[in-house]
This record gives structure tokens, C-alpha cells and sequence, in this order.
């Protein structure tokens, strides 16, 4: 029996219908909410020199949090399809202020794993829920809603390392406790939010299920489509834990540089990563995911390969380039499978950001585990391949065309 997939009308609603105020806060908490997380990994050169920690034990904190995360996003996001919960992101933020606050009055490693996996936990209650809920504020503009959701999370990660660097570097681990002011913050605002979607959700649910052409795809076709995007969600995400993770330790074994410039060189590259994020989806809109995919896990091939043997000049430069490349993949990836799979936004939502995360924190351990084996220098020129994955693109059905072709045919 053939699974019924989507693509956009060319009468797709007008941009008017997309509620920005909505798409704003749920952007603003996600910055908010990422900011928080990527204090852990910029904190992880004192955690190493505090704990005496190997590079394989850093990894496992990023997994602790990572997994926490993977493992439940899937079934929050089809719980929620089926039974919304307007103010579950809210409750989510509130986990997450709980484990940065166990992060900051923690004495021991374990406690360190514990925390994290906390805060992977209110991960994942908030990334699908609002995911979901920026798509039903799109107002048919689902990539642009997607990039502008995700893009907060991008400059979130991106201003972590900077605050981490200014902050909590020169006053210690305990500082990290003044960044539950922000999460307080962002449950406000997500309760405005649950407070839209409780009085607007079920009528755009319904709404949006009428502005759809349908196209058919067997089960089959479905499944190898989505098998194609888990093995470049693997590609994007094992890489990029390749550089957010190790980036620092990268610079500072290879070029001498210190922890602080290293934080600052981070935050760099997260600014590209952010960059790259926004434009990912509104260029989906216009061209076809498809073709953004491809030019997104492809087009950074020739970069990847030759960040191992560049200077530290040449190393930023082209850190920027793949952050900004690579990034735009992710937005189009989750808005294709939504569209192959319809009425499951949540769902999966929560399974891609799940594999983001998950694949990222496994990635991390591993690379961890080879970088004590071998060198840090050594994971960068393996990761370099990752990339290359991105041919098995060629399988994706074409399932949407671009809005100018759909114009054309209007």
C-alpha cells in the first residue's frame, strides 16, 4: 500500500500567515536553551584539568548527554503528535536549568555524567515539541520556520564558547550557575508560546492538512529515503563532533594556542555554523531540499580534505567555510522527511534531532577513544572523508520542486 507523501502548493498560504512573533520566541528560546548546553563542551579544558580526565572520558560526558536525548526525542515527538502538550517545552527548559545547575555544584565524575544526561533529558522534551510548533507558526513557509528555529540554536552553541571564555574560565566551574538565569527566562517565554499553540494549535493543524498536493511513494521508497537521510545526518554530525568537540584541543596541540584564543576561534567557527543554518532553509524553499542537500554534505568535500595539513590561518578559514556549508543541510533534511512522512511533525522531528544528537555524542566518544590511541591530529585527517557520504543523495526522490517551477506550472 503506497504511503501518501507531500510536497508545497503553489497557492501555498501567504507569508501574513506566518506568525513571527511565535517563530521569534521559540527561535530566542532555542538560542537560549543551546547557549546552556555548549557551556559543557567549553568548559571541558577544565573539567580535564580538574578531574584529570583522559580525552575518552570527556567524550562519554558528551555521550551522557548526548544519548539522553537521542533515546527520547522520537517518542516525545510521537507522544505529542498524537496528544499535545502545550506547555511540555516549558517543563523541558525546566529540566535543563536543574542540570546546569548540578553541572556547577558538581564534585565528581560521575556527578558530571549524571548532570549531563539531565540536561540531554530536558533536550529532549524541548527540540521536537517546538519543532513541531514552528512548523504549525510557518504559515507554509516550513524551511524558513525550521531555519529561523534552528538558527537560534546555532548562535546559541556559537555564544556559549564566548560567555564560557568570559565567564567561567576565569571564575570557575561554580559560574556556570549564573547561566540559569537565562533558562528562567526562556520558560517564559515558551509559556507564552504553549499559551498560542493551546488557543491556535488545533485549528492550524487542520488548516495546514488542506494546503498539501500529494504525491505517492511506496512504503519502500519511504524507508530508503529515510535511510539515505540517517546516513547523512551520520556524516554531518559525526564530522561536527569532530570540530565542536576537539577544535580547541586541536588548536591548542597543533598551533600552541591558548585555551582562551581557542574558545574564541570556536565561537567563530559556531558563528559560521549559524550562518549557514538560516540560509539552509529559505534556500530549500526556493531551489528544492534536494538540491540544498547536496550542495551542503558534497560542497565541503575539498575543504575537509585539506583542513589537516593547513596553518593555523588557513585552519579558521576554512573551519568558516565548512561550518557555513555543512550547516545548511540540516533544516532541509528535517523539513523532506516531515514531508515524506506527513502528520508526524513531531515525530520526526524528534527522531532527527534525536540522530543529531545521538550520532553527535557517539561520534564524540569514539573520536575521544582514537585521539587517546592515536592524536588529535590524526582524527581530523579520518573525518575528513565523512563528507563523501553525502553521495548516496542520488536515491532521495525528487518529491518537491522548486517554488519558482511550481510557480511556472501554476
Amino acid at each position: 500500500m503506497p504511503i501518501v507523501t507531500t510536497a508545497e502548493n503553489a497557492d501555498a498560504p501567504s507569508h501574513h500567515d506566518t506568525v513571527i512573533a511565535v517563530l521569534s520566541a521559540l527561535s530566542l528560546c532555542h538560542l537560549l536553551n543551546d547557549m546552556m548546553q555548549a557551556l559543557l563542551p567549553s568548559i571541558y579544558p577544565i573539567l580535564k584539568d580538574s578531574y584529570h580526565l583522559d580525552f575518552g572520558q570527556i567524550g562519554f560526558i558528551t555521550l551522557a548527554f548526548q544519548l539522553t536525548a537521542s533515546l527520547l526525542q522520537p517518542l516525545v515527538g510521537m507522544y505529542t503528535d498524537r496528544r499535545p502538550l502545550p506547555y511540555s517545552a516549558a517543563i523541558g527548559m525546566g529540566m535543563t536549568v536543574i542540570g546546569l545547575g548540578m553541572i556547577a555544584t558538581a564534585n565528581s565524575y560521575p556527578l558530571l555524567l549524571a548532570a549531563a544526561a539531565f540536561v540531554g533529558i530536558g533536550s529532549s522534551i524541548f527540540h521536537p515539541e517546538s519543532s513541531r510548533i514552528a512548523r504549525l507558526a510557518s504559515g507554509g513557509r516550513h524551511g524558513f520556520a525550521q531555519s529561523l528555529f534552528q538558527v537560534g540554536g546555532n548562535v546559541g552553541s556559537a555564544i556559549g564558547p564566548l560567555l564560557a571564555a568570559l565567564i567561567i574560565l576565569p571564575h570557575g566551574q561554580k559560574s556556570v550557575a549564573w547561566f540559569m538565569a537565562a533558562g528562567i527566562v526562556a520558560m517564559g517565554l515558551l509559556t507564552f508560546v504553549g499559551r498560542w499553540y493551546a488557543t491556535h494549535g488545533r485549528t492550524r493543524v487542520s488548516a495546514t492538512s488542506k494546503r498539501h498536493k500529494v504525491a505517492h511513494l511506496s512504503r519502500n521508497r519511504v524507508i530508503l529515503s529515510i535511510a539515505v537521510l540517517v546516513a547523512l545526518v551520520f556524516s554531518k554530525f559525526v564530522y561536527m563532533a569532530s570540530l565542536g568537540n576537539y577544535l580547541t584541543f586541536y588548536l591548542i596541540e597543533t598551533f600552541g594556542v591558548s585555551v582562551h584564543g581557542s574558545q574564541l576561534y570556536l565561537f567563530v567557527f559556531l558563528a559560521a555554523v549559524a550562518a549557514g543554518t538560516f540560509l539552509g532553509g529559505p534556500l530549500g524553499d526556493y531551489f528544492g531540499r534536494k538540491y540544498v542537500i547536496w550542495f551542503s554534505i558534497l560542497g565541503t568535500v575539498p575543504f575537509t580534505l585539506a583542513l589537516p595539513y593547513a596553518n593555523l590561518e588557513w585552519t579558521l578559514v576554512l573551519a568558516i567555510i565548512i561550518g557555513l556549508i555543512l550547516s545548511s543541510a540540516f533544516s532541509a533534511i528535517v523539513v523532506y522527511a516531515q514531508e515524506l512522512v506527513p502528520g508526524r511533525p513531531g515525530m520526526i522531528a524528534g527522531l532527527f534531532f534525536g540522530l543529531a544528537f545521538g550520532m553527535g555524542g557517539l561520534g564524540a566518544a569514539i573520536l575521544g577513544e582514537i585521539a587517546d590511541w592515536t592524536s588529535i591530529g590524526y582524527v581530523f585527517k579520518l573525518c575528513s572523508f565523512l563528507p563523501l557520504i553525502g553521495l548516496v543523495t542520488w536515491f532521495l526522490p525528487n518529491i518537491e520542486g522548486s517554488r519558482s517551477q511550481a510557480k511556472a506550472a501554476a
